[in-house]
């Protein structure tokens, strides 16, 4: 039994100098005065429905985005005219460092359930920075954090096989909760299985088998999108190939 709240993202509403995920944006390390430099310039959304849209393939980079509440997946359209899901974000990890190079984004960042956002025009930050310095180092290291993000994407996709890959994504969102301060081992997925199965390069018929398959052999629980996880142990040993549940045939 856990004494952690099951984490919602829906229902989070989150401000700067308030924030209970601030060590994980953009404010992490700020003092009281730096805050309320910062709020001047923050932007806050109105809640975005499932399906709409914060930036699209090829929009001109304004802002960088902090999501406030909800769940937020960036797509890329492939060389076969293909989406492909290339992460989920959760409050207070920041979208938009896509951009910064070219000064348009390569991808689209799209709401997957009720959600909210905090922009940071793009054009204040090395304004913002000057008076901020903190706020630069902190810049970094969520840049540096997203590209390691995608290169264990590449690891899951190019490596793992399918039973891997799920357990893998289940440690990796499990992981996140916990750095928020919830549960890490019960959470929403607010993801769909086809979702997930276009993230982990799977078909949704397999994601559905071997989650099915989890929950049989007693590593997880499923009530709707409601998941505990049961053994975690067995799931990091299933992650890195040192075990499997797949039946093996003659």
């Amino acid at each position: 039994m856990t004494n952690k709240k099951t984490i919602d993202f829906s229902n989070i509403k989150v401000s700067c100098e308030d924030c209970s995920l601030n060590e994980l944006c953009l404010p992490r390390g700020l003092d009281t005065q730096d805050l309320g430099r910062l709020e001047e310039i923050v932007k806050r959304s109105r809640p975005l429905r499932t399906g709409e849209y914060i930036f699209r393939a090829g929009d001109k980079l304004t802002n960088l985005f902090a999501v406030r509440s909800g769940t937020v997946k960036l797509v890329l359209i492939d060389e076969n005219g293909d989406d492909q899901i290339i992460g989920f974000y959760f409050p207070g990890e920041i979208i938009g460092l896509d951009a910064i190079d070219s000064e348009r984004h390569l991808v689209s960042a799209i709401a997957i359930e009720t959600s909210t956002y905090c922009g940071f025009p793009f054009n204040k930050v090395n304004e913002i920075c000057r008076l901020i310095p903190e706020l630069q180092n902190q810049l970094f290291k969520l840049m540096s954090r997203q590209l390691t993000a995608e290169n264990e994407l590449l690891l899951t996709i190019g490596k793992k096989n399918a039973e891997e890959k799920l357990s893998t994504f289940l440690l990796s969102i499990s992981s996140r909760f916990q750095a928020m301060g919830y549960s890490s081992r019960e959470f929403n997925l607010s993801m769909s299985r086809q979702e997930t199965a276009n993230y982990l390069g799977l078909t949704i018929e397999t994601v559905s088998r071997i989650m099915s398959r989890f929950q049989r052999e007693g590593l997880i629980s499923i009530n709707r999108k409601q998941v505990r996880i049961i053994n975690m142990d067995t799931l990091r040993n299933l992650s890195t190939g040192c075990l499997s549940t797949e039946k093996k045939t003659g």
